[in-house]
């Protein structure tokens, strides 16, 4: 790279920064994963760089580099698929399944750090799983209109289209996203009361307090643990999983944190036969109202760095 390539590298870098979160969050939704994400967004600002020189300004900086990094979500989009939960993979279980095993030949959502640029319902885990239903073009033409409030005239130049498809895109993306997304909480629970869900939650797995955990649920509450297949509903089934399994691991420590616009807690497990609490799930809570209606468990010691957790807890 020669001394004026380095200049002009560093300018964009400053071009960009403002940015960076926001069409990251675009990619995360788009690719409902955090790692795919990084991939597109730093394949798209590479793209963005190689073609500065044809961009003339006849568009904003921020909707050009929304249309790149959409574009290089579609070509990921091609590539691997689609990404799944437990939900989706078949009908819940109604017992414990001890020694469930996990699926790896299954790319799963990844849970997401919560970013100061987005709504909350835009990272909602309910949201973003239901976009993995819609084919690409659906699912950039429902985030580019909806989301970030592009017209559908900018959205079909992008796309190579007519504007007619694209509202014809829109029209069905928006049937698929209310079928697969429950209506929204019209009393969600105030911050404090949230706080006060996930200190409970992580007292109860803490102490195996099975009675104080089925407090804090919904009679129709989901209990899914991806890459585990097996998911469960209602009070009775989450109770004996808790009993049977969770409990029954070793001890446990929770750090609270935040994900997709909801409550967390990274849960640390130490086994009879070790002497340190290592990073076992990102646990997701979604409230209705003040209960938990959904725990999601993203199992795996990968999900904590993007959340700059530490693997293990003295």
């Amino acid at each position: 790279m020669t001394e004026i390539d380095e200049i002009r590298a560093q300018d964009f870098s400053q071009l960009v920064a403002p940015l960076r979160g926001e069409l990251h969050a675009h990619c995360y939704r788009m690719l409902g994963s955090v790692h795919d994400a990084d991939d597109a967004l730093q394949d798209a600002l590479l793209r963005a760089w190689r073609a500065l020189d044809g961009f003339e300004g006849r568009s904003t900086l921020r909707s050009w580099l929304y249309r790149i990094a959409t574009n290089s979500c579609l070509d990921q989009i091609g590539r691997r698929g689609r990404r799944a939960m437990p939900v989706d993979l078949g009908p819940s279980s109604d017992h414990a399944v001890v020694g469930d095993v996990p699926l790896t030949d299954v790319a799963w959502l990844s849970p997401y750090p919560d970013a100061r640029y987005e709504q909350r319902e835009a990272v909602e885990l309910a949201f973003v799983a239901a976009l993995q239903h819609l084919p690409g073009n659906q699912r950039a033409a429902l985030l580019l209109f909806e989301v970030l409030g592009f017209s559908a005239a900018e959205i079909a130049t992008w796309m190579d289209t007519s504007t007619a498809s694209v509202n014809s895109a829109l029209q069905r993306a928006r049937a698929t996203v209310a079928e697969k997304v429950p209506p929204r909480d019209e009393h969600p629970a105030a911050d404090a009361r949230a706080r006060e869900a996930v200190a409970a939650y992580a007292s109860a797995l803490e102490q195996g307090d099975v009675e104080l955990l089925l407090s804090l649920l919904t009679e129709d509450v989901t209990w899914s643990m991806p890459p585990l297949p097996h998911w469960y509903r209602g009070r009775s089934a989450v109770a004996e999983f808790a009993t049977t399994i969770a409990f029954a691991c070793g001890s446990w420590r929770h750090v609270p944190t935040s994900a997709n616009g909801h409550p967390a807690v990274a849960s640390y497990l130490r086994r009879p036969d070790d002497d340190v609490h290592r990073a076992w799930s990102l646990d997701v809570l979604t409230l209705r109202g003040d209960l938990v209606a959904e725990l999601t468990a993203f199992i795996g010691v990968e999900h904590f760095e993007a959340f700059g957790l530490p693997d293990t807890l003295p």
